[in-house]
């Protein structure tokens, strides 16, 4: 979710749901070490329980981000290994960790060393046309050795060659059974699965076989989706607030950034599908999208075309 998950994303986000787990967007650890380390990590508190996710595969840089991370307030710290691109590829980390089980295994470590929050991993079920379970298996097994307890699998292959990292999120096939096998052979492991889940009946499934599961794009381009997820998973009874109660919180939010030289359009555009699905969706989303609008200096010119009318209680697509 680079460019995506960012801190104006998850305020948003957490305003629809109280208990699902945040996750930023990756962060190279260069970036966290030598670069603007408050642009990167700072975080409004409202997001916790919130997870730091780390692009790396230097074994100390990892366990120096790690301290940071716990030391900034974060409840968890992320190894991505799942990340397909050339880009991360050349950095010798995302996905093709994977294929270097003791490196991550060793980075996992110092990273426990380093700081008393969650260490995870996150990851795809295996590299290229590979399709063996034996790989994935083994993977699991080396980094759980090592102290990891928490495992988010993306339930495709991960091709490093060939396909951009769009393709690499449609075109190699999802095998949800590979990851509830993970979890049949790891039972005291936490196995969390994500990937194509875009439904709550299709969420409901899943849990059945493993410990959680992660939604990304769909909670994205569905974001009112997410407020079913407290009454349908963690049993919350609140009544969540609607998408015009989440709007004025929103005025709110953006008004308070504003003043410390944030744009309206840096923050707006994670907010242009909160109407998804109903009626009057398109004008919002066009004012939403409008470079001259969004740089108004009034934050309530976001209010300009609300889609009006009962709403349902959640958008139909997500649940």
């Amino acid at each position: 979710m680079l460019d995506w998950t960012d801190r104006h994303c998850r305020y948003f986000h957490r305003l629809l749901t109280h208990h699902a787990m945040l996750y930023t967007e990756m962060v190279n650890v260069n970036a966290i070490v030598h670069g603007d380390r408050a642009r990167h990590l700072d975080f409004d508190a409202s997001e916790n329980p919130l997870a730091l996710q780390l692009g790396g595969s230097d074994v100390a840089m990892l366990a120096r981000c790690a301290r940071i991370a716990q030391d900034w307030g974060y409840a968890e710290v992320n190894i991505n290994c799942g990340c397909p691109s050339e880009r991360v590829q050349s950095g010798s980390f995302g996905a093709c960790l994977m294929s270097e089980p003791k490196l991550v295994a060793d980075g996992v470590k110092a990273m426990r060393d380093a700081c008393e929050i969650d260490v995870t991993v996150k990851h795809r079920i295996g590299l290229d046309k590979n399709e063996g379970y034996d790989f994935v298996r083994d993977f699991i097994g080396t980094v759980a050795d090592a102290g990891c307890q928490t495992f988010i699998v993306h339930a495709r292959n991960a091709w490093l060659k060939g396909l951009s990292p769009k393709e690499n999120r449609d075109v190699p096939p999802l095998r949800y059974e590979v990851v509830h096998q993970l979890k049949k052979d790891f039972p005291h492991l936490n196995i969390i699965i994500n990937g194509g889940l875009n439904t709550y009946a299709a969420i409901t499934e899943q849990l059945q076989h493993v410990d959680g599961v992660m939604v990304g794009r769909e909670a994205y381009h569905d974001p009112y989706g997410l407020s079913a997820i407290d009454a349908l998973v963690f049993d919350d009874a609140r009544t969540p607030l609607s998408r015009h109660e989440i709007l004025e919180l929103l005025v709110t939010y953006a008004e308070r950034e504003m003043q410390k030289g944030v744009p309206l359009r840096t923050m707006a555009r994670h907010w242009l599908n909160l109407f998804h699905g109903q009626a009057g969706a398109r004008a919002w989303r066009r004012n939403m999208s409008d470079a001259k609008l969004l740089n108004d200096s009034d934050a309530r010119m976001i209010l300009k075309d609300v889609p009006s009318g009962i709403e349902p209680a959640h958008s139909e697509g997500f649940v």
